[in-house]
């Protein structure tokens, strides 16, 4: 089923669940497919998705981080062949000047007796030591540069086989993310207008259900609290985006992933976090979910696969997944991990005013925010960063 079917498909079983409340008589899918395990397959199926294309942005970041070290790694190569070349050059005019010299040069006892002057004779020796030492330093910064021209050609091969390797796990991660959403897509596809309206009921259903349990466990706590200065930021700048599709391996300005969107907002706001869910999880600082303030990091799922900027109120702005687009979410949308923090040693606004949400804000799913389960082409993926051509 092409895009284009699969949305209209998903549009019109949206507008079918507006129309009639949806029950379990009214939804009921076809006979043999309960809509609780198609959901859970499906959500299986999107957080495979997402485990894939989080493991694909961390190969990216590395692969950068190695190219910026192979730029430097060549800056200082050409700048030891430089000083390598003086140094050769160096050596080679003392060479010449000693060999011109030995011709007609006396031992130096036959000298002192054939000297009128003995005094001049010791001058003349001093002179030759203090030559003797330059020569000598000559040649060890000779062989000092040769060394760490040597030492730094052998970093620069590393660095890019190195960057081989980097660039061929991260085609097979492509591979891996695009088999991913082909299986959402085919599963999409089968799916009738009728299993889709009871899909999207079944799982608002599911995190109304989720977002109750959280809030009356207590674990968010009662406190409103402000963000720092940069969390709201990072605050404005995500829920700029709302409304903008995901795209896995986008971080903007015109898509985003999850952490693309997270690592974006926190940029935006001059602070520079690791690029993927799982280091954000790893790397920030760890907070309990009741001190939760907004600009905060939410991280879901066992393997911190899905993340998410806290806004406060037990909301969070997200972008959630293929086919979907940036949006606000309770915060029990995904199963939870816990949460992070950017900036432990900020200070909280004495004031703050909450960025203005559009009104479809919560609306972030497909083309028009009006189904929960949109298709899309398992071909929006990023274009590979260039590579070095050596």
């Amino acid at each position: 089923m092409s895009r284009r079917l699969l949305r209209a498909a998903a549009c019109l079983a949206a507008a079918l669940a507006a129309a009639t409340p949806v029950s379990p008589a009214s939804a009921a899918p076809e006979p043999g497919r309960d809509v609780g395990q198609l959901l859970t397959e499906l959500q299986g199926l999107y957080q495979k998705a997402e485990e894939a294309t989080e493991a694909y942005n961390a190969t990216e970041a590395a692969l950068a981080a190695r190219q910026g070290e192979e730029r430097r790694l060549t800056s200082e190569l050409g700048a030891a062949h430089g000083a390598l070349a003086r140094h050769r050059a160096a050596a080679g005019r003392l060479a010449r000047a000693q060999y011109q010299g030995s011709h007609d040069a006396l031992p130096r006892y036959a000298r002192m007796l054939l000297s009128g002057d003995p005094q001049a004779l010791l001058e003349q020796r001093r002179v030759a030591a203090r030559e003797a030492a330059h020569r000598a330093a000559v040649i060890q910064r000779l062989t000092r540069s040769a060394a760490q021209a040597g030492a730094l050609a052998a970093k620069a091969r590393e660095e890019l086989r190195s960057q081989a390797d980097l660039v061929a796990r991260r085609k097979a991660q492509k591979e891996e993310v695009t088999g991913r959403l082909q299986q959402v897509e085919r599963l999409l596809a089968s799916l009738t207008t009728d299993e889709l309206a009871a899909l999207s009921a079944r799982e608002r259903a599911v995190t109304a259900g989720a977002q109750r349990d959280l809030l009356a466990s207590g674990r968010l706590g009662t406190a409103t609290r402000t963000p720092t200065a940069a969390g709201g930021a990072a605050v404005r700048y995500a829920t700029a985006q709302i409304g903008k599709p995901y795209v896995w391996g986008a971080e903007g300005p015109g898509s985003f992933d999850c952490s693309g969107l997270t690592s974006q907002a926190w940029a935006a706001a001059g602070r520079t976090i690791p690029r993927t869910s799982q280091e954000q999880w790893a790397q920030l600082t760890r907070i309990p979910l009741n001190q939760l303030r907004p600009g905060d990091l939410v991280v879901y799922f066992p393997k911190a696969t899905h993340v998410a900027l806290y806004l406060g109120d037990g909301k969070v702005v997200q972008a959630p997944r293929p086919g979907a687009r940036v949006k606000v979410s309770p915060i029990a949308a995904n199963p939870l991990l816990g949460a992070v923090r950017p900036d432990p040693d900020g200070a909280p606004l004495a004031h703050y005013a909450p960025p203005e949400l559009p009104p479809s804000a919560d609306a972030g799913e497909g083309e028009g925010g009006t189904g929960d389960h949109t298709g899309y082409s398992a071909e929006e993926a990023p274009a590979p960063a260039p590579t070095s051509a050596r």
